[in-house]
């Protein structure tokens, strides 16, 4: 009897070994059964959407943009420079201060230019003098030839001394004129109305002829320049509008092309075109000067925006309706199916962007036709062949 109670208790072993695997087996199946059954659930179920949930194909009329960004410079700028060499003096004028035209803004010191204009006119007045001598000599030679007194010859003579006199005082008066001029010069004026754009030199200092005192910009009149592509700029024609942005600013400048530059750069190949921005009045007066000097924008800074070329008559849908997680582009088409519509994965093939309104659209150029209903971007990814219903049908 002993012998036989190993084998027993193997044999009820293995039962209960069998028992377990078949228990395992029947339980994995009736997961995957599960499984199958909540997946086919979930594939007939029918998704209920809003209107605003689709999307309609329709040809749209899109404004046609170009980027463009570039840098804003003042239409008048004037760099007054020293036109005699000395001491610069009575320079007060800073960065930001406004001037006129005409404005005294500094001097170089005129010491030894007005002692030369003085010593020039002393020698003009002795040039005169000279010349009333001679004149008067030639006056009273000529009475004496008329009385025979005195030959021809002699008359001749005097009347060489007195065009000599006259030669040697006109000379003297250009050169008192010269020395004015140089006189003059030493007094700075700047040439238009604006403000100092920057101080090159300080009082004391010596300046040499044509070297920079004062950098003066009128913000009254700006211009954006922009560099395009040789392609781009063909669409550019003069009298375009453009809405810009100062970068990292929401504030939003108007700008319109004025100049087209006929010629490209030889190096870059790129084409530069002048788009006018109003930065306050033309008017000259101090009150308009200030106000101008008041607006936001300054010679420098840099924008960016779009030029606006036209418009554009396309069949197109916002770009958030278009799904990029396969290797091609597509989008959730609703195809009618009773009083359902069946979605499918419709593969579309893109072309421009364009922004309208704050949306972003995108042109269909293969993969859709008008008319066709597609799922926003805001639903999400169905499956392929998941039902959809609306609460009431889109437009």
């Amino acid at each position: 009897m002993k012998k036989w109670l190993p084998w027993i208790i193997a044999a009820i072993a293995l039962g209960l070994l069998g028992g377990g695997i078949w228990r395992g087996l029947r339980t994995q199946q009736e997961r995957k059964e599960a499984l199958a059954l909540a997946e086919q659930a979930k594939a007939q179920a029918v998704y209920q959407l809003a209107v605003s949930d689709v999307v309609t194909i329709s040809q749209q009329l899109l404004p046609l943009t170009l980027p463009i960004s570039g840098t804003v410079q003042a239409v008048n700028t004037a760099t007054i420079k020293a036109r005699v060499a000395g001491e610069l003096q009575q320079l007060s004028l800073r960065e930001g201060d406004n001037v006129q035209a005409g404005q005294v803004i500094a001097r170089v010191d005129g010491t030894e230019s007005t002692a030369r204009l003085a010593q020039a006119r002393q020698q003009a007045d002795a040039a005169r003098a000279q010349r009333d001598i001679q004149q008067r000599q030639y006056d009273n030679n000529r009475a004496l030839v008329d009385q025979g007194f005195i030959s021809a010859t002699a008359l001749q003579a005097s009347q060489s001394q007195l065009q000599s006199a006259q030669s040697n005082y006109q000379a003297a008066l250009s050169a008192a004129d010269v020395l004015k001029k140089t006189l003059n010069d030493t007094v700075l004026r700047s040439p238009i109305a604006g403000q100092v754009a920057k101080k090159w030199v300080s009082n004391g200092e010596k300046v040499g002829p044509d070297a920079p005192v004062l950098d003066v910009v009128d913000l009254r009149q700006l211009e954006l320049i922009v560099q395009l592509s040789p392609a781009d700029s063909l669409q550019v024609q003069v009298g375009q509008h453009a809405q810009m942005q100062v970068d990292g600013s929401l504030q939003t400048v108007q700008a319109q092309v004025a100049r087209i530059n006929p010629a490209a750069n030889s190096a870059s190949r790129s084409v530069t075109i002048y788009l006018r921005i109003k930065n306050g009045s033309a008017d000259d007066s101090a009150n308009n000067l200030l106000a101008a000097s008041a607006q936001p924008l300054r010679s420098g800074l840099y924008l960016q925006g779009r030029l606006a070329l036209g418009s554009v008559q396309a069949l197109a849908i916002p770009l958030s309706a278009v799904r990029t997680d396969k290797p091609e582009p597509y989008v959730q088409l609703m195809m009618p199916q009773g009083d359902r519509y069946v979605v499918r994965h419709q593969t579309v093939s893109l072309g421009e962007r364009i922004l309208r309104d704050g949306v972003t659209w995108v042109v269909i150029t293969q993969g859709l036709a008008a008319q066709q209903q597609v799922l926003s971007g805001q639903v999400g990814q169905l499956r392929e062949g998941s039902l959809v219903g609306l609460a009431t049908k889109a437009l």
